[in-house]
C-alpha cells in the first residue's frame, strides 16, 4: 500500500508525550501517511518537533504541535474510521501515565483506543485497561522496543489486550513495525490479554541486561585482561557480527560501532565528543549506569521481581542487575575501594594459550551467556502466562525479536523458534538443540571464567552463567546439606532419595523430619 490512509481505518493519531521516543514516532507515523498529532506537558519538546517538522522531507501526513491538551484531543474527532481517536502515549511509567490519563479521561468517548508504548509494569497497565473499559475504551499495553532509532524507523512490538480492540490497529501496527529482512515478515503479534504484551516487553528488557553485561564484561576482558586497543576489540566484534553463533546481533554490531567511533573537531550535532585530540568517545563515558537508582528504568527491576515471586532462576539477569545497581552510585564506590583494596583486572598471562584461542573461547562464552539469557528470560514468559492463563506463544516472542529491538540474535532466534513453535515448552534446556550448545560451550565459558578469576576481570554475568548450568543440571547439589540444617533448626522435614513419589518426586514438602536435638 502506498499510505496508511489506503490500508487500514486510521488516517489520525495523537502522540501523547514527545521524548526521545515519542518524537521519534511522530515521524515514522507521518512517514507512513497518518496525519499527527502531538502533545507534551513540556511546552520546549513540543516545539523542537515542530522545529525538527520543517526539516522533514519524507513525511506524508501532516504533523501539528499543542500545548493545550483539550484542543490536541479536539484536534482527533472525527477523523478515523467510525470517529474512534486513537492515542499512543510515550509517557514515563507510573504515576506520569496514571496523571496524563485522568487528564484525558473528560475527552475520551466510547470506541476510542489507547496504545500505551511505555515501558509499564503489567498489572498497572491491567487496572488502566480496567478503568477505560468502564468508559468502552480500549487500553492496549504495547512494548516498543529498539531505542529511538527503531521507534523512528521500524521497533518491534509487543501489543497485550483486548483482541478486538488490537486486530483493528494491527494493520497501522504492522506498517510501523520492524521488518525481518529473509522475509519482510513484520516483527509485530498479539501477545495476549491484559498486560501480556508489557510483560513481554519487560522481560525482553531483563535478557537485554544479561546481555549487556556479559558483552561489557567481554570488552573489559580484552581491553584490560588482554592488552587490546578499542580498535582491536571492534574488529572482533564485528567478526562475531559476521558469522557464527553471534551473527547479526544487535549488541554487537552498535558494541563494534562504538569501539571505532573517534572524537572530531566538530564532535556530534550538539557538539558533544569535540576534541582536537584524535581520541575515542567511550573515553568520555564514566562506568556508572544510573537508570536503575533514578527509577527511569524499571523493567530489569521487575523482571527480577516475577522472577523470584513464580520461582524461576534467572541469575544471568540478576547479577547483571546487581553490577548495575552497584555501578551507579560511583561515590560510595570510591569510598569502599579505600577500604576493601581490591585488586583491579589486570593481564591474563597467555603463555599457554595464543590469543586467538582465547578470543574464540571467549566469543563461545558470550555465546552461552547469551543463550542462557534467553532460556531465563523465555522460562520466566512461560511460567507467567501458565500462571495468568494468557496463552502466550514463545515463538511469537522468537520472531518479533528478529528485528527492530535490542536482543536481536539470528542464531539464537533460528535456534529457539522452530522447537517452540511445534508444542508449549516450560524449560527451554528441554530442546535438544539448546541443550547440545549449552553443553558444547561449557568447556570455553568454564576456561574464560578460570583466567578471569585469576586475573581478577570482572565476570558478573559470564560466571553467574557458569554455575547456572551446573546447578540446574546438578544432580548432586549441595542443598542437601542445607535441606538437613533447615530440619534441624526449622523441622522443615525433607524428601528421601531412591524413594519412589519422593525421589524426583513433586515440588512438595517431604514426609520426614529427623529430631536432630530434642528442643
Amino acid at each position: 500500500m502506498s499510505s496508511a490512509k489506503a490500508s487500514q481505518p486510521f488516517k489520525h493519531i495523537g502522540v501523547v508525550g514527545a521524548g526521545s521516543m515519542g518524537s521519534m514516532m511522530v515521524f515514522a507515523f507521518a512517514e507512513i501517511g497518518l496525519d499527527v498529532s502531538v502533545w507534551d506537558v513540556e511546552k520546549a519538546n513540543v516545539e523542537k518537533v515542530m522545529n525538527m517538522e520543517k526539516k522533514a522531507t519524507t513525511s506524508k501526513g501532516k504533523v501539528e504541535g499543542f500545548t493545550d491538551l483539550k484542543k490536541f484531543t479536539k484536534s482527533l474527532e472525527g477523523k478515523n474510521d467510525n470517529n474512534r481517536k486513537l492515542f499512543m502515549f510515550s509517557v514515563t511509567h507510573g504515576p506520569p501515565a496514571d496523571s496524563v490519563l485522568g487528564m484525558l479521561k473528560g475527552d475520551l468517548e466510547r470506541g476510542d483506543i489507547i496504545l500505551d508504548g511505555g515501558n509499564e509494569y503489567y498489572r498497572r497497565t491491567e487496572r488502566r485497561q480496567k478503568e477505560c473499559k468502564a468508559m468502552g475504551v480500549d487500553w492496549i499495553g504495547m512494548g516498543v522496543s529498539g531505542g529511538y532509532q527503531s521507534a523512528r524507523h521500524g521497533p518491534s512490538l509487543s501489543p497485550g489486550g483486548d483482541a478486538k480492540a488490537i486486530a483493528l490497529v494491527m494493520p497501522f501496527l504492522e506498517q510501523y513495525a520492524a521488518k525481518v529482512p529473509r522475509d519482510g515478515t513484520p516483527c509485530v503479534t498479539r501477545i495476549g490479554p491484559g498486560g501480556a504484551g508489557h510483560f513481554v516487553k519487560m522481560v525482553h528488557n531483563g535478557i537485554e541486561g544479561g546481555m549487556l553485561s556479559s558483552l561489557a564484561e567481554a570488552w573489559s576482558y580484552m581491553h584490560y585482561g588482554m592488552g587490546m586497543d578499542y580498535s582491536q576489540i571492534g574488529d572482533v566484534f564485528a567478526q562475531w557480527n559476521e558469522s557464527g553463533e553471534l551473527r547479526k546481533n544487535f549488541l554487537i554490531s552498535i558494541g563494534a560501532d562504538i569501539l571505532k567511533k573517534k572524537k572530531t573537531p566538530e564532535g556530534d550535532e550538539k557538539g558533544e565528543g569535540a576534541s582536537k585530540n584524535d581520541g575515542y568517545v567511550l573515553d568520555d563515558v564514566l562506568d556508572k549506569v544510573v537508570q536503575d537508582d533514578d527509577n527511569t528504568e524499571g523493567t530489569p527491576l521487575w523482571s527480577l521481581m516475577e522472577a523470584a515471586e513464580r520461582h524461576i532462576s534467572c541469575p544471568t539477569l540478576a547479577t547483571a542487575h546487581f553490577m548495575r545497581v552497584a555501578s551507579g552510585n560511583r561515590a560510595e564506590r570510591l569510598e569502599v575501594a579505600k577500604k576493601l583494596k581490591m585488586p583491579t583486572p589486570k593481564r591474563i598471562e597467555t603463555s599457554s594459550m595464543d590469543q586467538k584461542a582465547l578470543i574464540e573461547k571467549l566469543r563461545r562464552a558470550v555465546f552461552a551467556t547469551f543463550l542462557s539469557s534467553f532460556c531465563q528470560g523465555l522460562e520466566l514468559i512461560a511460567r507467567a502466562s501458565e500462571d495468568e492463563g494468557w496463552e502466550i506463544n514463545l515463538a511469537d516472542c522468537l520472531q518479533i525479536w528478529r528485528a527492530g529491538c535490542i536482543i536481536e540474535s539470528e542464531h539464537i532466534a533460528d535456534l529457539l523458534q522452530p522447537a517452540l513453535a511445534q508444542k508449549p515448552v516450560m524449560n527451554m534446556k528441554f530442546v535438544d538443540a539448546v541443550s547440545r550448545e549449552l553443553h558444547d560451550n561449557y568447556e570455553p565459558l568454564k576456561e574464560i571464567v578460570i583466567q578471569g578469576t585469576k586475573s581478577d576481570q570482572y565476570m558478573t554475568s559470564i560466571a553467574a552463567t557458569l554455575e547456572y548450568l551446573k546447578y540446574e543440571s546438578g544432580t548432586v547439589l549441595p542443598t542437601k546439606f542445607m535441606e538437613a540444617q533447615m530440619d534441624y533448626f526449622g523441622s522443615h522435614s525433607y524428601n528421601k532419595p531412591g524413594v519412589p513419589g519422593e525421589d524426583p518426586g513433586p515440588v512438595k514438602k517431604g514426609p520426614h523430619h529427623y529430631e536432630w536435638k530434642p528442643a
